[in-house]
């Protein structure tokens, strides 16, 4: 599961760009500071490699793996 905090999210897109499986995109939804959000398009594709999280600037991003996984 990958969660994307809202309140501190940035929109700066290198999460979506580091994704070696495709998984996050751009939505058309803005939070609170007016900048779009990224959300997981095809979660079920995500490896759990955390490069999404660890280049998160602003560290708006966690993943989590499933346990039945």
């Amino acid at each position: 599961m990958i969660s994307i905090d809202k309140d501190f999210c940035k929109g700066c897109g290198l999460c979506i760009g580091v994704c070696p499986e495709g998984v996050l995109k751009l939505s058309d939804e803005r939070n609170q500071k007016g900048y779009l959000l990224p959300f997981a398009e095809c979660p079920e594709a995500c490896n759990h490699c955390l490069l999404c999280e660890s280049v998160c600037p602003d560290m708006a991003l966690y993943v989590e793996k499933d346990h039945a996984s």
